[in-house]
């Protein structure tokens, strides 16, 4: 009998210059005939693709899809490092953090690397459904962030996007300066501002969520984007749960967030 699988794909990224890796979800119906749609799940600072394991991911839909609550698909947790995903350096580079030396920024064509290597390299590998409306994209924290300057960057790709207790700051603070070479690289990036000086798609699915403890106060910028959104068109979804920014409330929501992505 075929059972779900989590397998570990390695590879070299010539974008970054080195190897890096990605975690991939295959769940028990996956086989070689019927392609799946794929959803992204990008982990916050300083994680990795572990969130796939630390959020009992694999197990979560494991079980809603036994029970018919989503419809089986790939999920796969790339490594992204403390990155922001964005384009922020030719070379890629560590340093450490504004104020902090234990945590270590990673600066690099990230978005490229996202774009351009991870999700042709998935569709390559796997029996995948190649277009938008069966590829997702969500994340947490500062994954979040990524996801949504993801999609409304590049809208052909996604048809959903989950932004969970998404790292959408108001304005530039130092610690984001070594990302940042000034405000227009910022509001390239920014969701906020793409979402407010851009045409956004209107079959787009959009879902936004912060807790009410959150520490930084994540579920105001959460609160500005989702007014954008609908002002637009956009069916856009925001909560306020309970909890603070932490990996407690991200588990406590995960099953909300997979039935978003998987119905």
């Amino acid at each position: 009998m075929n059972q779900s699988k989590v397998e570990k794909v390695n590879f070299y990224s010539p974008v970054l210059g080195k190897e890096m890796s990605i975690l991939v979800y295959l769940p028990e119906c996956y086989n070689s005939l019927t392609p799946l749609p794929v959803l992204y799940f990008i982990h916050g600072r300083s994680g990795s693709e572990n969130v796939m394991f630390e959020m009992d991911i694999n197990i979560k839909a494991d079980g809603m899809i036994k029970n018919g609550e989503i419809k089986p698909m790939i999920i796969v947790c790339p490594r992204i490092e403390n990155s922001r995903g964005l384009n922020s350096s030719l070379i890629c580079k560590e340093m450490p953090a504004h104020g902090d030396n234990n945590i270590i920024i990673n600066i690099g064509m990230y978005e490229d690397y996202f774009m351009k290597e991870i999700v042709p390299l998935i569709d390559k590998t796997f029996n995948t459904i190649k277009d938008r409306k069966g590829r997702y994209i969500g994340g947490i924290s500062a994954g979040g962030y990524v996801a949504l300057h993801n999609t409304l960057r590049h809208q052909h790709m996604f048809s959903k996007v989950g932004g969970h207790m998404p790292a959408l700051e108001l304005e530039l603070e130092d610690e984001d300066k070594p990302y940042f070479k000034d405000m227009d690289v910022w509001e390239k990036y920014d969701p906020i501002a793409i979402a407010r000086n851009n045409n956004i798609s209107s079959d787009m699915d959009v879902y936004l969520d912060a807790g009410d403890q959150d520490e930084g106060r994540f579920y105001e910028g959460c609160s500005i984007l989702h007014k954008i959104l609908k002002e637009k068109g956009i069916n856009s979804q925001n909560y306020i749960f309970t909890g603070n920014h932490s990996a407690e409330y991200v588990q406590s929501n995960i099953e909300k967030y997979l039935k978003f992505y998987g119905c």
